[in-house]
C-alpha cells in the first residue's frame, strides 16, 4: 500500500571527495567553460512537498525485459533536460525510475546537492530535500563502471554504503569524474542528451555557502519527469 510519511530519517548521502587527489576534468587553464558565459534563466523554486509518497518493496516494479530505446524529460526550474535511459544495461533501475516518473514521485523536488571538488555532479530525486529521503524500496548495483570513471552526461543513482540501497535519488555528471569501485561502484542508467548545459550554469554558481559540496546557490527543482518507450 502507498502511503505518505514525513521525511524518512535514514541517510542516503554517498558521494564523497577523495581529499588530496587530483581533481579530475579540471578546465584548461585560460581556457574558459561554456558553463560559465552560458545564460541560464530559472523559475523560483517551489516549496518541496510537505508530505512525499512513499512504497514499499512490493511496489518496486519488475526489471524491464526489452532492448526498445528509453528516453525521458526532466522538466526543472531551469529548462528540460532530455535523457537516454539504459534499459538494456541498467533494467532493474530504469524500470524504477520509469515507474516512479509515472507516480509523480519528483514533482517539485529540489535537487539539494552540488558537488565542485575532486566531484563534479547535481545529486537530484529526494522530494523531501533534506537529502535522507527515499521512495522505501531498494535493489542493487547494475552497470557500474569497473574504472570507476564516470564522463560527462552520465546519469546515474545515488546509494549510502549498502549495495542494495538504490531508490529514488540519483545524479548527473558534468565533468569527468572518478568514484571509488569499492563496494559496487554506482549504477550508470543513462546519459544526458540535451539540456547538460543547464547542469553545467547551475555548476558555475557554485555552491549556496561557497564550499565544495553543498547545495546549489542557484536553486533548480524538478517539475516532472517524463518517461518514453
Amino acid at each position: 500500500m502507498h502511503r505518505r510519511l514525513a521525511p524518512l530519517a535514514a541517510s542516503l548521502l554517498l558521494l564523497t571527495a577523495c581529499g588530496g587527489e587530483a581533481s579530475p576534468g579540471a578546465q584548461p587553464e585560460g581556457e574558459p567553460s561554456d558553463a560559465a558565459t552560458a545564460p541560464l534563466s530559472c523559475e523560483e523554486a517551489p516549496e518541496p512537498p510537505a508530505d512525499v509518497t512513499t512504497y514499499g518493496p512490493q511496489d518496486l516494479p519488475a526489471p524491464l525485459s526489452g532492448t526498445e530505446p528509453v528516453t525521458a524529460t526532466v522538466e526543472t526550474t531551469c529548462g528540460d533536460v532530455q535523457l537516454e535511459l539504459y534499459a538494456e544495461q541498467a533494467p532493474q533501475t530504469v524500470a524504477s525510475f520509469a515507474f516512479l516518473a509515472e507516480e509523480g514521485y519528483w514533482q517539485d523536488s529540489p535537487c539539494h546537492r552540488l558537488t565542485t571538488e575532486g566531484i563534479y555532479v547535481l545529486q537530484c530525486g529526494d522530494p523531501t530535500g533534506s537529502g535522507q529521503g527515499n521512495p522505501g524500496y531498494g535493489y542493487g548495483i547494475e552497470n557500474a563502471p569497473e574504472t570507476g570513471m564516470y564522463p560527462p552526461g552520465t546519469l546515474a543513482m545515488a546509494r549510502t554504503q549498502d549495495p542494495n540501497s538504490n531508490g529514488g535519488q540519483f545524479f548527473v555528471v558534468y565533468e569527468e569524474t572518478q568514484l571509488p569501485v569499492e563496494g559496487g561502484g554506482y549504477s550508470i542508467f543513462g546519459q544526458v542528451t540535451e539540456g547538460l548545459d543547464i547542469v553545467e550554469a547551475i555548476a558555475a554558481e557554485g555552491t549556496d555557502t561557497g564550499g565544495g559540496d553543498g547545495a546549489p546557490a542557484q536553486p533548480i527543482s524538478i517539475l516532472s519527469v517524463t518517461v518514453d518507450g
